[in-house]
């Protein structure tokens, strides 16, 4: 079995239109731009750059778009037959400093604003069949190595266990609930407004990020 080297990772990566209180998202930008992006400045080996998706910043709003688009990834078999698929979630925190690489989901909406779609939940169970509004999932990833090595690639980032109870977190807990069903990864990082951190020192990290992925996987 250890002689048939390394196997081809394909990572799906999804960032969120714009929303109440921030007018330009930077998800957006990263998530339109990286192929283009990381075809200029080259894809790490045996990984695959698959699907760059912009979601609709709604909770019930985004779900449709999520998981045909989770379900699409899995029943691929050319992905399947190639090795690790990996959902990368990205999410913008307008008052953040830093970027965060988010450890955990909890199954609890309380929207402190209305959504896209109007919607403000309060103490909701985001799957009511997983039970209690304290449930987290978290990820298979190790935040706290990956935050570390990022760091120390001159990055401001750090791990987080709160992805906050809004949109960004209704959408990682969904995901992190199929990844598990489904034998694949998913992870959220947070990130900054263009105000705080540039979008160029964005889509390096970015780029960094995807090319950490492969020695952790």
């Amino acid at each position: 079995m250890g002689s048939e080297g390394p196997s081809a990772i394909t990572v799906h990566v999804t960032g969120f239109k714009k929303f109440h209180g921030v007018s330009e998202n930077p998800t957006e930008t990263i998530v339109s731009n990286l192929r283009s992006y990381m075809q200029k400045n080259g894809l790490p080996k045996d990984l695959v750059l698959g699907s760059c998706t912009v979601l609709e910043a709604a909770g019930l709003g985004a779900l449709d778009s999520l998981y045909k688009m989770l379900e699409s990834s899995v029943s691929d078999p050319d992905a399947k037959n190639n090795g690790q698929i990996i959902w990368l979630h990205l999410g913008v925190n307008s008052g953040a400093m830093r970027f965060a690489i988010e450890n955990q989901a909890v199954n609890e909406a309380t929207f402190r604003c209305p959504d896209e779609l109007g919607w403000k939940p309060q103490k909701v169970s985001i799957i009511e069949s997983d039970g209690c509004i304290l449930r987290a999932r978290e990820t298979y990833f190790p935040v706290n190595e990956m935050a570390k090595a990022l760091s120390g690639m001159g990055y401001d980032v750090a791990p987080s266990d709160d992805a906050g109870r809004f949109v960004c977190n209704y959408v990682y807990y969904h995901s992190l609930r199929f990844a598990e069903q489904h034998g694949i990864k998913s992870l959220f990082v947070h990130v900054p407004l263009f105000l705080t951190i540039c979008e160029e020192t964005q889509m390096q990290f970015v780029a960094s990020l995807l090319e950490l992925l492969p020695s952790l996987n």
